[in-house]
């Protein structure tokens, strides 16, 4: 028997208890900071070549989130959308459907995080051969863009002044191993990727349903929403790796929701 809820304001279960728990796990993680234990390196997502990483994590980075802001937007649309797979699947299915998307969006994350730290460090092993401060402004332009300190750039036009100073060279080695120390060390958190195949599914299930955008203020159907979402976080993928943003954990979340749609045989029809 499918849930139903005893009006159309209630929360299903599985969404409501989602909800809080992520919730808890935000002010867990602030108010254990205080007393120096961070969260977020124990439970958030590292790259396996990490030394914090460990392999619960794989599910413990989606109850995550680095931010008020953060939570508050994946929480929104899992209430907004989950709370009506919910009531289509019941608890079970949509639970375990949150749970594959969620695990989705961290392997594909992962798998993409390999092909470009891999060519990274093949990029350090190069320039530890021949250093240079020229091999050095690219490998800077590549991996760090415009987050790259001031200093950085000093450094280098101070040692293209100088291009034979093996005092330099060392630093630059230094330099680029400390870049690349860093990126395996950058732990992934949130919902995201889950959320991403709720969106997936909620497009599947009802593709013309009216959506309203908040930015431009315009109707929009939800399957062209989700179709469009996912064009513009494939784009976004490609051209901003250096970002912030997992756009790739987000892709696999809905990579994932439509297999496991299509191996349920689901369909808009069913439903309607």
């Amino acid at each position: 028997m499918q849930y139903r809820p005893t009006s159309p304001y209630s929360i299903p279960p599985v969404v409501k208890n989602l909800i809080m728990i992520n919730i808890l796990m935000l002010v867990a993680t602030w108010a254990l900071k205080s007393t120096g234990i961070d969260l977020t390196e124990k439970l958030g997502l590292y790259y396996p070549g990490s030394p914090h990483f460990r392999p619960y994590q794989m599910v413990t980075h989606i109850f995550m989130h680095a931010s008020f802001g953060h939570l508050f937007f994946n929480m929104f649309a899992l209430y907004m959308f989950g709370k009506v797979l919910e009531m289509v699947w019941g608890p079970k299915r949509f639970l375990i459907y949150f749970l594959v998307t969620g695990l989705g969006a961290a392997t594909l994350h992962l798998f993409v995080n390999y092909l470009e730290l891999s060519h990274v460090a093949r990029s350090v092993d190069a320039f530890a051969n021949t250093p240079s401060p020229e091999l050095l402004a690219s490998f800077v332009k590549a991996n760090l863009g415009s987050q790259a300190a001031p200093w950085v750039h000093d450094f280098i036009n101070k040692w293209s002044e100088t291009p034979g100073n093996p005092a330099y060279a060392q630093q630059g080695i230094d330099m680029v191993q400390q870049i690349f120390n860093e990126k395996i060390n950058i732990p992934t958190v949130g919902a995201s990727g889950a959320i991403f195949g709720i969106l997936l599914a909620f497009g599947v299930l009802f593709p013309n349903t009216e959506l309203m955008l908040l930015f431009p203020p315009v109707p929009i159907k939800a399957k062209y929403f989700v179709i469009g979402y996912g064009l513009i976080e494939l784009y976004l993928g490609f051209t901003q790796s250096n970002s912030d943003v997992a756009h790739f954990a987000h892709l696999g979340g809905m990579l994932f929701g439509y297999l496991l749609l299509r191996y349920w045989n689901v369909s808009s029809k069913n439903f309607f």
